[in-house]
């Protein structure tokens, strides 16, 4: 089968980047006046999530150092449910991946499942707090503000969010779920939420904006007594920041990878227009994609193989890295099953592309339009098939680098690695 020659194009966005991380924290919570709401020499737990954020390591080690500096005992710990398989090793373990334990923190960081009831709801909902964090004189949150993959409203993934599932781990997380299939995740977010901070634990969080580079390109503390009106704002301006696939519709997206570090549903459902639910194109403003091809499971995301269900076609090397235990313990726990259901798969990326081709509508391959990324997060390097040339050229924010090219593959039948990120970026990505 012949396929249409690519073309290397350069997405350009904004670059917000944050120049010092550090100092940004330091200033950030001492103009909140963090450092005055607990006596000198209290404990403050700091809970940190599983999502692969950019520079993560760096930020929570200022947020450790800056309770230092007022005199606290600060400790890390996991505020995740279903994650690292719903156990205190694992989710330890998932932030031992990103650069976070003691001997990079400079303070300890305990990792365990058991829960500490705060009350219930008027909607009937018992919220949870992880139990070293109740016995702490305060609670602080260090988490991404963005959108989310299963929902869209005011308040969506962020410390709000957290201070609901994470503080609750798994026990928490299989409740809130549970009620979120009737009530709606927002009304479910908020609602535990509020009832959290009514435990007079919380002393507010650090939110970290991502421009659509994946940069660290906003740090804003948030006290207590603001969090849910701010969170409001920070994701309105975060989504104006969006990073899209720059088309209107794409017949085969192709991504090389998918993962838990990469979004909460292995990819951006806002990016690949897909639903965790299997529907798709649910998103407006959105291209319209036909079919969805992925490659490969990031080497980050521990086995944790969610996502796959809402491709069309799958590389049997995905299948291949998917450790089932912790794909359907978050999978079941999030009440979204369809979100590893198995696809088609085929032993070679020729073969998959060349089952898909013929299902788009088009009868001649060289007409199908193709688009493929690393994943749905690194959206400023996409390789685009060379029938869309005129829509490349009609936007400014593309630039074609290089080709075209033939769309080759190898002996074996796969696909060259041509978006995968230099080693030593790679490394510092483990390391974050």
């Amino acid at each position: 089968m012949e396929f249409p020659r690519l073309y290397l194009v350069q997405q350009s966005f904004p670059d917000r980047r944050i120049a010092d991380i550090p100092g940004t924290v330091q200033k950030e919570l001492s103009q909140a006046g963090f450092g005055t709401r607990l006596a000198p020499g209290s404990r403050v737990a700091i809970g940190v999530g599983s999502r692969g954020i950019a520079n993560i390591a760096t930020i929570v080690r200022a947020v450790v150092d800056f309770w230092k500096s007022q005199g606290m005992e600060p400790f890390i710990f996991p505020a995740m449910g279903s994650h690292g398989a719903a156990t205190a090793e694992g989710q330890a373990d998932v932030l031992h991946h990103y650069g976070i334990h003691e001997a990079t923190m400079g303070c300890p960081v305990i990792s365990e499942l058991e829960v500490v009831s705060l009350g219930k709801t008027e909607h009937g909902l018992e919220a949870f707090m992880d139990r070293n964090a109740y016995n702490a004189a305060g609670v602080m949150l260090v988490g991404r503000v963005k959108w989310h993959t299963d929902f869209a409203g005011a308040i969506e993934s962020g410390l709000f969010k957290m201070m609901a599932i994470g503080l609750g781990k798994f026990a928490g997380a299989q409740r809130y779920h549970t009620y979120a299939y009737k009530m709606g995740l927002e009304n479910v977010i908020r609602a535990v939420g509020r009832q959290v901070l009514s435990s007079g634990k919380v002393l507010g969080g650090l939110a970290i904006l991502e421009d659509a580079n994946h940069n660290t390109g906003q740090l804003t503390a948030v006290p207590v007594e603001v969090m849910e009106q701010k969170e409001e704002e920070l994701l309105t301006l975060v989504k104006s920041w969006q990073g899209h696939i720059p088309l209107e519709r794409v017949d085969i997206l192709i991504l090389d990878e998918i993962g838990k570090n990469i979004s909460g549903a292995g990819m951006d459902t806002k990016v690949a227009n897909r639903s965790v639910q299997g529907a798709y194109n649910p998103w407006p403003n959105t291209p319209w994609i036909e079919r969805i091809f992925v490659r490969d499971l990031s080497d980050i995301s521990y086995g944790n193989g969610v996502g796959l269900g809402m491709a069309d076609v799958v590389h049997d090397r995905l299948l291949g890295k998917i450790d089932w235990v912790p794909t359907w313990i978050n999978s079941l726990t999030a009440s979204t099953p369809a979100a590893i259901r198995t696809p088609i798969h085929f032993p070679t990326d020729r073969e998959c592309l060349e089952r898909m081709m013929p299902t788009v509508g088009k009868f001649n391959p060289l007409d199908v339009t193709i688009c493929r990324i690393r994943n749905t997060m690194q959206l400023s390097r996409v390789l685009l098939s060379e029938n869309l040339r005129a829509e490349i050229e009609a936007n400014p924010a593309l630039k074609i680098v290089e080709g075209p090219f033939p769309f080759e593959f190898d002996a074996d039948g796969q696909l060259p690695e041509l978006l995968r990120p230099e080693k030593a970026a790679q490394a510092q990505e483990v390391a974050r």
